[in-house]
């Protein structure tokens, strides 16, 4: 077995103007000074990073790490969560999701999703530059709206739309590929990939790429209602990153899965601070360590009603506390023999 590496936390919650989040050095000197160890990286804030120069200079991502490693921080992953999401956006949309993109392309569909499948080749070469094997991220939705089944879909309106999907992933994946990373998926609502079911079918048609992987995070299968302890026995070989997220899930006679549209305090489902939800951790960084998986474990904070800096404080306490050791015997190797033949045949009577 291996160990989860940890605590990480992902830096795009905390990220504002002012000192110490608003430079890499500073946050990281932060992130430290609360125990962190590593620092997952949202791409689209130039005050932490610049993309387009990470994927075109060694040079800038050997002096970036040398910064974190200063403070004995590590870069865990880069994130491309918002120009994910502008890889595949229904035109529903475009107005709410032109806000994740520059100037140049907003109103503009399809200089927008060209800008954005961009982003993630460069994100692949940043990624390899930095030595890093794994990347997060969004994959967009074009089907989100017919969610719920009614009205009644078309026939092939799914396939066709992850036939689509695809058709805009595969040339990013097959860059990462050449990256040596992995592209790990958040399965999240809203993306057309939300659960085991929806990353089941666009693997289909991807042709099962070895760089389709998973971003796992508890808190979205809570609010979905699904079993994210057996999620991760079905599908541990291809969780390649992990958001460690609480949430809690409490209906009532007025509204439940769907919320109501009402705000994130007043819903059935919402995320938590680590420890103050009801995501059962210990029984999935056991899991985790059970199938082996050595990446690392990111605080992502995203609670409505604690405080930002209380939630990390916390938070890196929580993940250190919850990362398992891996033991290198058996509990009972003290009664253990050498293998017997001839005593082995008697036991069995032969």
């Amino acid at each position: 077995m291996k160990q989860i590496k940890g605590p990480a936390i992902f830096l795009a919650q905390f990220a504002e103007q002012k000192s110490p989040f608003n430079s890499f050095k500073d946050i990281c000197e932060w992130a430290a000074s609360l125990g962190f160890k590593g620092v997952q990286i949202p791409t689209w804030d130039k005050r932490l990073f610049d993309l387009e120069l990470a994927a075109e200079s060694k040079t800038y991502c050997d002096e970036l790490a040398g910064t974190a490693a200063e403070l004995e921080i590590q870069i865990s992953e880069l994130s491309t969560h918002l120009q994910g999401q502008l890889v595949a956006v229904h035109p529903a949309y475009n107005q709410m999701f032109d806000g994740f993109a520059p100037d140049e392309v907003k109103g503009s569909y399809g200089a927008r999703t060209i800008w954005a499948i961009n982003q993630l080749k460069l994100a692949a070469k940043a990624s390899e530059n930095l030595g890093l094997t794994a990347h997060a991220t969004f994959s967009g939705a074009l089907l989100w709206h017919t969610i719920y089944p009614w009205p009644q879909r078309p026939a092939g309106l799914v396939e066709q739309g992850f036939n689509e999907l695809a058709k805009r992933w595969m040339p990013i994946l097959n860059a990462f590929d050449e990256a040596g990373v992995d592209v790990c998926y958040e399965l999240h609502p809203g993306e057309d990939l939300h659960d085991g079911a929806t990353f089941e079918r666009f693997l289909d048609v991807c042709n099962n790429h070895s760089r389709a992987n998973i971003l796992y995070d508890p808190s979205h299968f809570v609010l979905q209602q699904l079993d994210y302890l057996a999620f991760i026995d079905i599908y541990h070989e291809r969780i390649k990153a992990f958001h460690v997220k609480d949430a809690e899930f409490n209906p009532n006679g007025k509204s439940g899965v769907y919320g109501g549209y009402q705000n994130w305090i007043d819903r059935p489902g919402r995320f938590r601070s680590l420890g103050d939800g009801q995501t059962d951790f210990r029984s999935i960084f056991s899991k985790l360590t059970q199938y082996g998986f050595d990446g690392w474990a990111v605080l992502e904070w995203e609670c409505c009603i604690k405080h930002p800096l209380d939630g990390a404080r916390e938070g890196a306490r929580f993940i250190e506390e919850h990362i398992i050791r891996p033991t290198d015997k058996a509990f009972d190797d003290f009664v253990g023999v050498d293998a017997d033949l001839e005593l082995n045949n008697k036991i069995l009577g032969i």
